[in-house]
């Protein structure tokens, strides 16, 4: 009888053993449950307890959980501790869900057992963690005379019972670059921060610790004070980062004060800030409402995200994702455990589609052409834009939005300094030309005789007009009102493309008139089949759809009928109507490439540093399905504009550029009253045979298209082909 202790205890570990090997075990499986004393409590009725407990920790049901713990623990542990803890450690891990899986079952005594099993902690910020091999202990309850679970907090992890706490420490990977289509930089993490942490109970001095934090940082004290006391006070607290110079002047007196420590931490660095700020966009902190779903990512309030451009759209890409390491910490300090260290995945870097210094050239020659103009246009003028497209595939070569910006000043830790950073973004912000705004995208203006390339595909394709059909240009149209050609005595005799080349305003109202007889919905509907009055597709920027009006959109905002006079003002582009100068360049590709509207983009490819990239460049053309003679018709009025007798023949008759053949349109939209100069546009395309690039140029309250517009589009053209 002397060797029944050792037998019984190798035949417990082949059990466990053979559990340990054998496939997971099913809730209603019965469990082995080797026996050592007689008993007057079943182990099955144990078994039962321990099942019913686990599975509620499965529901996350921690109302039957603590129903079912001994009385002596419920004394040592009140419910709203037990919830308390389970509810932290579910916060601290993102956890999503608990799988049990039974082991086995073993009798220690008359009135104690074991359940062996593991547990699987599905969690946001780390995945999957299974803590194997642990064991529930199970005790005859005196006061319920039945099992019961006799918890401590070891049974959420072992160690927890000795003031132990889980704690998650995220690690945020460097946001990704940003380079233009050559490979050249334009956003990076080579910008230099200095992060400052303290340990709240190490600090000397904590109301001198405080107003030297919120001076350091340039928060409220309140805000600096919740930030810590919220926090435990033996943690290691992240509070901010500041910029070089304030730490020069203030690293002292939190060492003094704080016990503060230091890190340097990279941040984000624009190559030049105004060269394509409506582009790129900038970086800054998260709102309030967004930082729950941050952290749920692993995040912090303290992460740098994507604010506005392609750092906004492309941000979930450019910042990666965090890892970070779940721990056990003991009121020390000290890590007794480590459950899971899961490494951050680095964020995508973008490749854009235009090359860096020609939008740079770009940008100057619109600069350039209002500072010729001072003392003229442009004192009038409020702003203007210029698209620069590859007609074939959609990718944007330049996007000048003039007056521009500097994105420099809105990162959280500008280079310049926060004192004049913040200067430059108030004198941005109360500029009266809102120098903020994308106008390529976001800006809606009539677009005045460029409109009438949509009025002769609409009376062409549809019918109203043969393509052969002449009509005579007076000067003068009187259906409605005497209205006026831009050239005295009129045009005289013209063809549908001789219209386009010297924009006869009559013959175009004539247009508006007889679609409107035919049907007042057919201009508009053309128009929106030609991407005009909704989105070009683009996902790179925020842009508006624009406005076509028809009918319907006249009565519900305006409680108005429509007369054709509606259809006479939108042939020509004035009235109600609006485009952005993206729709226009969108619509000028579809003439310049045969009939298919490609979808605009700014990001070529995406990838890894050092590893093969991925094209995210995929062409989307919408074929516009006119008959192919209609737009070979208008190509054909367009290609003469720049040549003897076309509207900006002035502006390229001595440019290299007619070697290559250029084809446009001039427009002057009036935007106001008699006082108020029009918007000038040129939407054009070249070369003439196999066209490479379409050039879009709007200037607001300027003057007329094909004096104003005309000559900025010729020298972005020649700067395109270097011929200049």
């Amino acid at each position: 009888m002397k060797n029944r202790p050792s037998r019984v205890i190798v035949y417990v570990l082949l059990l466990l053993a053979a559990a340990a090997c054998s496939p997971a075990r099913g809730a209603d499986q019965a469990l082995p449950t080797p026996a050592l004393l007689p008993s007057n409590y079943r182990l099955e009725d144990a078994e039962r307890v321990a099942r019913d407990y686990l599975t509620a920790w499965e529901r996350d049901d921690l109302e039957t959980m603590y129903r079912w713990i001994s009385f002596a623990s419920r004394e040592a542990t009140p419910r709203e501790e037990f919830d308390q803890l389970y509810e932290t450690a579910a916060e601290t891990m993102g956890l999503e869900g608990v799988a049990i899986r039974p082991i086995t079952l073993l009798r220690q005594g008359d009135a104690v057992a074991l359940f062996a099993y593991d547990a699987s902690f599905t969690t946001r910020l780390i995945g999957v963690l299974t803590d194997s091999v642990r064991n529930l202990t199970l005790v005859v309850d005196q006061q319920a005379n039945e099992w019961r679970v006799a918890w401590t907090p070891d049974d959420l992890f072992i160690g927890m019972r000795d003031g132990a706490r889980l704690v998650y420490r995220s690690t945020v990977p460097n946001r990704a670059n940003i380079y233009d289509r050559d490979g050249d930089v334009l956003a990076d993490q080579s910008g230099r921060a200095v992060k400052v942490q303290i340990v709240r109970q190490q600090v000397p001095d904590y109301p001198t610790c405080l107003a030297t934090l919120a001076a350091a940082l340039e928060r409220p004290q309140e805000d600096v004070r919740t930030l810590i006391d919220t926090r435990p006070a033996d943690w290691l607290l992240d509070l901010g980062a500041i910029l070089p110079e304030a730490y020069s002047a203030t690293s002292a007196a939190l060492e003094a004060s704080c016990a503060a420590t230091f890190e340097g931490v990279p941040t984000r660095h624009y190559a030049d800030g105004t060269v394509a700020p409506h582009i790129l966009g900038y970086v800054g902190y998260p709102t309030a409402e967004e930082v729950p779903a941050l952290e749920a990512q692993g995040f912090t309030s303290e992460s740098i995200i994507g604010r506005s451009g392609i750092e906004a759209s492309w941000d979930v890409a450019l910042r990666g994702t965090p890892g970070g390491a779940l721990t056990l910490v003991d009121p020390a300090g000290r890590v007794l455990r480590a459950l899971a260290d899961v490494a951050p995945q680095p964020g995508q870097s973008l490749w854009l589609t235009f090359d860096s210094d020609f939008q740079r050239r770009a940008a100057q020659i619109v600069a350039d052409a209002f500072r010729t103009a001072r003392g003229g246009w442009a004192e009038t003028s409020t702003g203007a834009s210029a698209v620069v497209i590859d007609p074939n595939t959609g990718e944007i070569l330049a996007l000048i939005s003039y007056p521009t910006f500097d994105n420099r000043a809105y990162t959280p830790y500008p280079e310049m300094g926060k004192a004049q950073a913040q200067a430059a973004i108030q004198r941005f912000q109360s500029d009266p030309l809102n120098p903020e705004v994308n106008r390529p995208a976001q800006g809606v203006f009539p677009l005045g005789s460029v409109m009438k390339t949509v009025s002769a595909a609409a009376v062409a394709d549809s019918g109203v007009y043969a393509l052969n059909q002449r009509y005579t240009c007076s000067g003068i149209w009187t259906r409605d009102i005497t209205r006026y050609d831009h050239v005295s005595g009129g045009h005289g005799l013209l063809t549908l493309a001789s219209s386009l080349t010297q924009s006869c305003n009559p013959y175009y109202y004539e247009v508006g008139y007889q679609l409107d007889q035919v049907d007042p919905y057919l201009l508009p509907t053309y128009a929106r089949r030609l991407g005009f009055g909704g989105p070009t597709g683009m996902t790179d920027l925020p842009e508006n759809p624009g406005r076509i009006p028809d009918p319907d959109w006249l009565r519900t905002n305006y409680g108005e009928d429509w007369r054709f006079s509606e259809s006479v003002n939108l042939a020509v582009g004035q009235g109600y109507m609006g485009v952005t100068p993206l729709q226009v360049a969108r619509w000028f590709s579809a003439i310049a490439n045969g009939g298919a509207l490609p979808r605009p983009s700014l990001v070529r490819e995406v990838g890894l540093t050092g590893e093969p990239l991925t094209s995210v460049n995929v062409p989307v053309m919408t074929p516009t399905d006119l008959k192919p003679e209609v737009i070979e018709t208008i190509r054909s009025g367009l290609c003469a504009v720049t040549l003897p007798g076309g509207t900006a023949d002035f502006v390229f008759r001595d440019s290299p550029l007619l070697g290559l053949g250029v084809c446009g349109k001039t427009g002057t939209a009036q935007t106001g009253g008699p006082d108020t100069p029009s918007d000038a546009w040129f939407a054009s395309f070249a070369p003439r045979e196999n066209p490479q690039v379409v050039v879009v140029v709007m200037v607001q309250t300027a003057g007329q298209g094909s004096e104003i517009a005309a000559p900025i589009a010729r020298q972005i053209l020649e700067a395109y082909f270097g011929l200049s």
